[in-house]
């Protein structure tokens, strides 16, 4: 029987409640929070979170049939994962994925640095957390807002600077799991269509895109979602 685990990534709370409708839908399944999101320490690297995640699977007892998915930082865990230990692997659904460095606006890192050290930008910070995460229902968007607050800005910042090392172009042909990509087609952010580069990079992998959808189809359309990883898991 597969196991099932959901990996947060720097936005909709940096924490695991992005994953509430897929908790509900799937029980068993799992959602740490990763270090540093806000316990512990941030990690400087994917393939450090990735053994840090395989570790912590292992020890509850899950080292084979797993079934990752995950959205930007959390993708990159779950892709890494997934190459690194292919025989452990069942499944992957990645969600605002890239394989390569993102393309980002000039001051990104920057605001977040500057978020932590003046309220008025912190404040800021919040209302573009809340804008990016415009098609979540109300009640959650608030919650997940909160999240951002006990997180805070500079785990955001730590995860950016480690996505922006993230880079497996080399061994991408390599991936012979089943693979489903999504993306959201209304992003504020109006990221470049990465997920197209892997889906062109993975013969046999299922690429959907989604309306009314940005950077957390998850949350943004999750019956959508939870009906993907059900044929993922067959």
């Amino acid at each position: 029987m597969s196991q099932i685990v959901f990996i947060h990534g720097p936005g909709a709370g940096s924490c695991s409640a992005g994953y509430k409708y897929q908790l509900q839908h799937f029980p068993g399944a799992l959602a740490p929070d990763l270090p540093g999101h806000p316990d512990g320490e941030s990690l400087e690297t994917v393939a450090e979170y990735t053994e840090w995640l395989r570790g912590w699977l292992h020890d509850q007892g899950h080292n084979k049939d797993l079934v990752l998915s995950g959205f930007t930082l959390g993708a990159c865990v779950a892709l890494q994962y997934a190459l690194d230990y292919p025989d452990e692997v069942a499944g992957l659904l990645l969600m605002t994925v890239a394989m390569r460095p993102k393309e980002r606006p000039p001051g990104t890192l920057e605001f977040r640095l500057n978020a932590a050290k003046d309220e008025k930008v912190h404040e800021e910070w919040l209302d573009a957390m809340r804008h990016s995460m415009m098609f979540i229902e109300p009640d959650l968007r608030e919650k997940l807002i909160e999240c951002h607050r006990v997180v805070g800005p500079i785990s955001q910042y730590n995860d950016l600077v480690t996505l922006d090392k993230f880079d497996v172009r080399d061994r991408i042909g390599d991936l012979k799991i089943p693979l489903t990509l999504v993306r959201g087609l209304d992003d504020p952010g109006k990221p470049l269509e990465y997920e197209l580069e892997i889906h062109e990079a993975v013969p046999g992998s299922k690429y959907i895109k989604l309306e009314q959808a940005g950077h957390f189809p998850m949350a943004e359309r999750p019956d959508d979602i939870n009906q993907a990883i059900e044929e993922l898991v067959g």
